[in-house]
């Protein structure tokens, strides 16, 4: 639920959507979501590439909030995932630097390249955490507080607690640290389904981690019953 494309600037270039597509089918996964900073302009052709493999692809974008907090935002269509988008530019100052933090690539689902984005996307958005939430919640979106466990980017490292009034759907667990030890040791974790991805920037990363779902379909709706526990859906691994 949690994978970059070359268009993130600490993306590798082999993270192209075919690439991640085949790597996932290879890794047995059934759906993932690509989530590059701060921008959707990739998942058009992930979910192409997905189409053509037998891969559910679902469109994300992981938003550094003015707290230096990440979020996942998670949407059904490529329609929400552009208004997102929309929303996060009209907020995202600043222009990259290709030397300074590399090329953002927009290919499309047969690896050729279609354009450079010059957005600064490693940048922090000029938007509160709550309106970041807020906005996502608002287009019917899966809203996941991204690698709570790292002392980077991380809601907890950043803010020092999980804010009650801060309407996530889930919480997502990195690599890093299993749900054992989080269970433990990171305060507030209880009140929320949690997750684990790869966050994975290499192509040997794609499924180093995932989450299983008890769920009819690989598809939006029915992952969302299974963050909330609904109609026998569930989390299982």
């Amino acid at each position: 639920m949690h994978i970059h494309t070359c268009l993130s600037p600490c993306g590798d270039w082999g993270m192209s959507p075919k690439a991640i597509v085949e790597k996932s089918r290879r890794m047995g996964l059934d759906i993932i979501a690509v989530c590059d900073h701060n921008t959707a302009e990739n998942t058009g052709a992930a979910i192409r590439a997905g189409q053509k493999n037998g891969i559910t692809v679902l469109p994300g974008m992981e938003i550094c909030s003015k707290e230096e907090v990440h979020v996942l935002a998670i949407f059904k269509t490529l329609d929400r995932a552009g208004m997102m988008q929309k929303f996060v530019y009209d907020h995202l100052p600043g222009k990259n630097s290709s030397n300074l933090w590399g090329n953002q690539i927009v290919v499309d689902e047969n690896d050729e390249v279609i354009a450079e984005n010059f957005n600064l996307l490693i940048g922090a958005t000029t938007l509160s955490l709550y309106e970041l939430v807020n906005k996502t919640n608002a287009l019917e979106g899966l809203c996941i507080a991204s690698h709570i466990d790292r002392p980077a980017f991380g809601i907890i490292s950043n803010l020092g607690f999980i804010p009650e009034d801060v309407q996530f759907t889930a919480l997502e667990v990195s690599w890093r640290m299993s749900m054992n030890e989080a269970a433990v040791s990171i305060p507030g974790i209880e009140k929320f389904p949690c997750i684990t991805s790869s966050d994975a920037h290499y192509i040997e990363d794609v499924g180093k981690v995932w989450t299983g779902f008890m769920l009819e379909a690989p598809t939006f709706d029915e992952i969302r019953m299974g963050l909330a526990g609904r109609s026998g859906r569930r989390i299982v691994l």
